[in-house]
């Protein structure tokens, strides 16, 4: 690696504690084939000295969903749990036991290590990248504290150290200070809203705390313009059931876009070939072709990377999510037709920065004008408060303009966050939750969500969870 920006200053990690806390979800959310009604939410509290800056504590969180990170049918929730919670206390060991390192440093020096633990232990690559993926953001709201500057103001002035790395060798030479200089996060984001398997598509339905259900009551009250829906592996039913949610659509959102999720659940290029062939086919999408943005993810991680994908038919450009599971899928995928790949908290925030600027170098080929690469913004349930809060604050930096969203939908506000926590995180960030009905909840208005109060020294919050309320990590297995 190259030396560091003389700006990017040296941390060490003193101490880290974990804390989780059940999250109860009030509508079943379907996806490929997990359904989701209830999950531990994970708290990283991190003390980090930042030498002449001071020393101080940064937090982060990340919902510790069963199913996504590992789909082996032979695992269960709880195995997939526990080894989110060992890949946690793993890269903790890890991180406090180095010399000072820039952040960035501090993730790529012990990156390729934790990965082989990771693997040695049975665990997916996306199991083992949680770890360094919670713990960097803790580590980065700390070094924001210590220098009292937002995260982006971080990012643009390269205070995190990223530069030349054998991790990423495609990309020796790029210019990350001039290119981190150019970063303009926007005040806002349109809410992508997400079509479960499962979600009502008829009717005006309301709860009893006065959340939509159905689709066209979720339009009505968030007034969303993009979507992401879930598909489930077979392409008849799928097709069936997208005819059905765009027919809804069309009626409540006219001139709505929309993404399409496999969720992993095409078992083949035969099927996924069905898919593509039924999709061209449908008059909906056919009145409409541009509506559709990209599929995500619809074959399984281990098929991913077939050479005949490159022959596929596709209506729309495709989406790596869980088979990014480490920092060298992205670039094999493009060889193999994939055009995009998700942004995710869960995934790790320097995987991201990598990932957004190979599709910037790419696209500055004059050779590929064809196969211009993007970046999206998916959602992993992300909660009010910690979660959310530091995801939003990803996608803006990255550029991303819109972002699907369904923690909000999925659980009631902060769930069973203690109420004085719940007011301070609404207090602090008054444009970002709505406080009419009594409780704070995610605040999304004609579809976009404002995020101007995240513009603040830290990694996008302004309050701090009650870590007393929190449960011992090791509590995590038995709260799925």
């Amino acid at each position: 690696m190259k030396a560091s920006p003389p700006s990017a200053p040296r941390v060490r990690v003193l101490a880290v504690e974990f804390g989780v806390r059940a999250m109860s979800l009030r509508l079943p959310f379907k996806f490929g084939a997990a359904t989701l009604t209830r999950c531990p939410q994970a708290f990283v509290r991190a003390t980090v000295d930042c030498g002449a800056h001071g020393t101080t504590q940064g937090w982060a969180a990340e919902l510790m969903v069963p199913r996504w990170f590992d789909k082996r049918p032979e695992r269960s929730a709880a195995e997939n749990v526990r080894d989110l919670q060992h890949a946690l206390e793993t890269a903790s060991i890890a991180y406090t036991r180095g010399t000072p390192a820039t952040a960035f440093a501090l993730f790529a020096r012990n990156h390729e290590a934790l990965m082989a633990q990771g693997e040695a232990a049975g665990a997916t690559a996306l199991s083992t990248a949680f770890g360094q993926a919670v713990l960097d953001r803790a580590v980065i709201d700390a070094l924001c504290r210590c220098l009292q500057v937002p995260v982006h103001t971080a990012f643009r002035h390269n205070l995190v150290g990223l530069g030349d790395t054998p991790l990423a060798g495609d990309l020796q030479g790029w210019d990350w200070e001039g290119w981190l200089a150019t970063l303009a996060p926007p005040s806002g984001l349109q809410a992508r809203h997400t079509v479960g398997m499962l979600d009502a598509l008829d009717g005006d339905m309301d709860d009893a705390a006065g959340l939509p259900v159905s689709l066209p009551a979720v339009v009505r009250h968030y007034g969303h313009r993009y979507f992401k829906i879930k598909l489930g592996g077979d392409p008849q039913a799928d097709l069936a059931r997208l005819d059905a949610v765009l027919a809804t659509l069309d009626a409540v959102s006219p001139g709505h876009r929309f993404s399409l999720d496999g969720n992993e659940q095409y078992a083949d290029l035969r099927a996924l070939s069905a898919l593509c062939e039924g999709l061209r086919r449908l008059p909906r999408l056919a009145a409409r072709p541009d509506a559709l943005l990209y599929l995500e993810q619809p074959l399984p991680r281990d098929a991913s990377m077939d050479l005949a994908l490159t022959q596929l038919q596709s209506p729309a450009p495709l989406l790596l999510d869980e088979a990014d599971g480490t920092l060298d899928a992205f670039p094999l995928g493009r060889e193999r037709g994939w055009r995009g790949v998700s942004s995710k908290g869960c995934k790790g925030i320097y995987k991201a920065f990598i990932h957004r600027v190979r599709c910037e170098q790419w696209n500055r080929d004059p050779n590929h004008e064809g196969d211009r690469c993007f970046m999206s913004a998916e959602d992993l349930t992300c909660q009010a408060g910690l979660a959310v809060q530091q995801d939003l604050a990803l996608a803006a930096m990255l550029g991303i303009a819109h972002c699907e969203r369904n923690g909000h939908h999925y659980v009631d506000g902060f769930g069973d966050a203690p109420e004085a926590e719940q007011r301070a995180f609404a207090a602090a960030h008054p444009d970002l939750y709505d406080t009419r009905a009594g409780r704070p909840r995610l605040a999304i208005r004609h579809g976009r969500i404002e995020t101007a109060s995240l513009d603040r020294p830290g990694f996008a919050h302004g309050a701090d969870p009650d870590f007393a309320s929190l449960l011992p990590l090791g509590q995590a297995p038995d709260l799925v």
